[in-house]
């Protein structure tokens, strides 16, 4: 699939280019030429105008213009010639030029038998034509062509390569995220996969008549507790599938950032304490963002848990919220515990990513900080996490008002 969009891509892209550089190479012959015959026309005319001028050139721009004038009388005799360039001694030629001229609708056309262009003017008692011959200019027109279809070609090639490169680097973010997609299926495939087998053979074994009321009670309480998991990760999955969906239709409002993360606080303060851990927090107060309050404080609170279950005790989680610089705010949750590889640093906010795979059996599906993670990028803030000196410590800047 992606080969056939890079390809697909490539061929819009070179398309378009097509497109363009024949438009650009045409325009430049049209207006080449065009300019080229107006000026042959309005020097053609001049020496119509005065007939007895000497020379058979006359200057063109960067081209000198060979020509030659006939004036003919009222019985089509030739009166006067006037330019050395050419050689008129051939009469049947000279009367060829002036019976094709003479009779011809249009005062101003081409030979394009003897390629001369001619310009007739009429007088009460002679006629002045004048010819030009048309070889500078078409060697003009022919070598401009020639250049612009060298330089489209050359140009052709380099878009084409250009817009290989441009493919590859506009469609690996999509290459990432259907890496991604397909790996978030897989895990979640496999998170699934392991809870309902487990429920599927207590199930079975509730059924076998060969088993007393209290393993029976065993396997409910099996199907009960692997229930309750599954419930969880969907749970989990849900919240991850409405934050890639966006925060755009969610309420949001004016929060008092210093009050929430106070008010998230207290219901973590008896469980933290039941595991040996001390709580501590240092809130600034009246710090003001814009945003959904609820989804916020869902951050915090997977903050609050990540700490939890990665802390040693006894020990004590600081929770710090302050300002910083102008126009911004950072919230941190500092926990002591093992520390967490650099290279684990950049993959732990990965859906179903955990740098201790035991933790899978006790709830933890590594979904909560790809949700903190999204919850912040809607809000237009950063989310990242340092482990240093032994603690783990996971920071959040968001814009205030």
């Amino acid at each position: 699939m992606l080969k056939r969009l890079r390809v697909r891509f490539i061929c819009i892209i070179m398309s378009i280019v097509t497109v363009m550089l024949s438009a650009v190479m045409i325009t430049v012959v049209h207006f080449t030429q065009s300019n080229l015959e107006a000026e042959s026309l309005r020097i053609m005319e001049s020496i119509a105008s005065d007939p007895m001028q000497l020379g058979g050139f006359r200057e063109s721009g960067e081209e000198m213009l060979p020509y030659f004038a006939l004036q003919i009388g009222r019985f089509n005799e030739v009166l006067a010639i006037n330019g050395g360039y050419f050689d008129l001694s051939d009469e049947d030629v000279v009367q060829d030029l002036i019976r094709q001229t003479l009779y011809a609708e249009e005062a101003v056309g081409e030979l394009e038998e003897y390629n001369l262009r001619y310009c007739r003017r009429v007088s009460p008692n002679r006629c002045c034509i004048v010819f030009a011959d048309m070889t500078a200019e078409q060697r003009t027109v022919t070598q401009v062509y020639r250049a612009c279809a060298a330089i489209g070609s050359v140009s052709f090639v380099m878009f084409l390569l250009l817009s290989f490169l441009f493919a590859w680097w506009a469609v690996k973010p999509v290459e990432k995220s259907w890496k991604e997609q397909r790996q978030f299926v897989s895990d979640a495939s496999h998170e699934l996969k392991t809870p309902l087998t487990v429920i599927l053979t207590n199930a079975e074994l509730l059924q076998q008549p060969d088993y007393d009321e209290e393993k029976k009670n065993g396997f409910a309480a099996n199907i009960l507790t692997m229930a309750g998991q599954m419930r969880s990760l969907v749970e989990n999955l849900l919240d991850l599938a409405r934050v890639d969906n966006g925060l755009a239709k969610k309420v949001w409002a004016r929060v008092d950032l210093s009050h929430m993360v106070y008010d998230a606080l207290l219901p973590f303060e008896p469980v933290y304490f039941e595991k040996g851990l001390d709580l501590q927090s240092r809130i600034q107060e009246n710090i003001f963002i814009n945003g959904s309050e609820s989804h916020l404080r869902q951050v915090v609170e997977i903050l609050l848990d990540n700490a939890r279950k990665y802390s040693d005790c006894p020990a004590a989680v600081v929770v710090c919220l302050q300002r910083q610089g102008r126009g911004q705010c950072l919230l941190s949750v500092a926990n002591p515990g093992a520390p967490i590889p650099s290279k684990d640093l950049q993959n732990i906010f990965k859906r179903f990513y955990r740098v201790d795979q035991a933790r899978s059996r006790d709830g933890s599906y590594g979904l909560g900080l790809p949700i903190a993670e999204g919850i912040v990028r809607d809000h237009n803030g950063r989310i990242w996490a340092t482990s240093q000196n032994g603690f783990n410590t996971f920071y959040v800047t968001l814009p205030m008002i």
